[in-house]
């Protein structure tokens, strides 16, 4: 609930009103997996597994019988621009029904949303459910020990600020803007990733070789000019400006391959597993006091996690126990992700540490681990990966200089990535400021017009 202070700070013309007077929800029936386990075919039914950036994952959709639907739970039929919203976990995740989604029942842990009225704009409501006041709000009204939950009872404690309709209108208008260009961020990022799968294909298999009158690669023509205005030759390819020079991908009709333990390859290529090439340890346990969580002049060394989030990053030691140019693999959790680490560093248990015996580019070794081997253990307990099961796993090696232009290649697709990710993540904090300025009418949308940050009527 508002506090009585920052009720007194509303704009003129807000006003804090009881969500419930200006919002319908209706909470999922909860199935039971005698209803659809087993079943392919039917009424898709909509969990919070289903919902991941404002879009339905269709792969994780499960089915129940239309009949069922039909006889019992007709009223939970969702319809066109229904707002569903997550109610279990990662609370307050939640993304508009389009009509390519129907037929679509809900479910557990998901709440259906609609404005009563029109006096409440439905873009204007879903902004307000993301944002950092209705979030904090809702996790302390929420119950439960594991995850936090919250149902119609706690809806109808929430208030919520109320501007006037057209403010409304406008508030969701600037911050859906922001969301379109995160979207078509996230398409670039999306597609230089297909991109580089595709070369990965074609490059841990095929290799290259340098061709000086060639002038461009095979790929040229999928890395041309899109939305976000990046060129091919920001890549380095596809012109004669390549770091690396004028290259090609070897080709059976003109080049000779080899029959190995993993198929046809080049044949100035050799096959080794990893642990003749590295020596491979485990990440250890570390005390408390051995590490900080923030780096500082004394802790200046990474330690590194089995986790993904920040690299893996899980502090700052005062001293290291590998040396640069070392290879981190996942050992528990997602297996087999592979990191090439190019300063001196610790690791904690559950991750694997591959240290080369011999000079090799741990860029093309990292990148083969991640796309060509499957990582996965099947196990009764916990699946994990140990040392002494990755050392038997087997790479195809080219000579150090084709290594070397391999991974030149796939850095500068990566480099492509990581720009559009650093904008994406800037959109999303400028995204942030606007939603916890204009959502609480702390800048209101004609002092953004007035001081020439929007243009009126736009």
């Amino acid at each position: 609930m508002i506090k009585t202070e920052e009720m007194e700070k509303l704009p003129e013309g807000w006003k804090r009103v009881r969500f419930k007077d200006y919002v319908y929800f209706q909470e999922g029936p909860g199935l039971t997996s005698d209803l659809f386990e087993g079943k392919e075919e039917g009424i898709p039914f909509l969990n919070i597994r289903c919902i991941q950036e404002n879009r339905i994952l269709k792969e994780k959709l499960q089915y129940i019988d239309e009949k069922i639907v039909g006889k019992h739970f007709r009223h939970f039929l969702l319809e066109e621009n229904d707002l569903v919203v997550s109610s279990s976990g990662t609370l307050g995740r939640c993304i508009f029904i389009k009509k390519e989604n129907l037929p679509l029942l809900l479910n557990t842990s998901i709440i259906r949303m609609r404005p009563l009225n029109h006096a409440l704009d439905r873009m204007y409501l879903k902004y307000y459910i993301e944002s950092e006041y209705f979030q904090k709000g809702i996790y302390r009204l929420s119950t439960g020990s594991a995850q936090s939950n919250y149902g119609p009872s706690h809806l109808k404690k929430i208030y919520i600020f109320l501007p006037p309709l057209p403010e409304q209108q406008k508030i969701a208008e600037i911050l859906e803007t922001v969301d379109n260009v995160i979207e078509k961020t996230d398409a670039i990022i999306e597609k230089y990733k297909r991109i580089k799968q595709g070369l990965m294909q074609d490059l841990l298999t095929r290799g290259i070789v340098m061709n000086y009158e060639l002038g461009i690669m095979n790929y040229g023509s999928e890395l041309r000019k899109h939305e976000s205005g990046i060129m091919n030759d920001e890549l380095g390819v596809g012109s004669h400006e390549s770091e690396i020079g004028n290259w090609e991908l070897r080709d059976e009709r003109k080049h000779k391959f080899k029959d190995s333990l993993l198929g046809k390859i080049p044949e100035e290529w050799e096959v080794v597993r990893l642990g003749e090439v590295f020596t491979i340890f485990a990440g250890r346990d570390l005390e408390k006091e051995t590490f900080s969580e923030i780096e500082t002049l004394n802790h200046k060394y990474p330690i590194y996690s089995n986790s993904l989030e920040k690299n893996g990053l899980y502090g700052y030691s005062t001293r290291y126990r590998f040396p640069e140019g070392c290879i981190t693999v996942t050992g528990r959790g997602s297996l087999g992700y592979a990191i090439p680490r190019y300063e001196k560093f610790d690791a904690i248990i559950r991750l694997l540490v591959l240290q080369p015996k011999y000079e090799l580019d741990i860029k093309y070794v990292a990148e083969y681990i991640n796309n060509k081997i499957n990582i996965f253990v099947e196990s009764t307990g916990v699946p994990q990966l140990t040392a002494p099961h990755i050392a038997t796993y087997k790479v195809p090696l080219p000579p150090l200089p084709e290594q070397r232009r391999i991974a030149s290649i796939l850095s500068q697709v990566d480099e492509v990535i990581e720009k559009e990710q650093k904008y994406k993540e800037k959109l999303e904090r400028i995204k942030r400021g606007l939603m916890k300025d204009l959502l609480t009418g702390r800048i209101r949308v004609n002092s953004l017009i007035e001081h020439g940050y929007i243009e009126n009527g736009k």
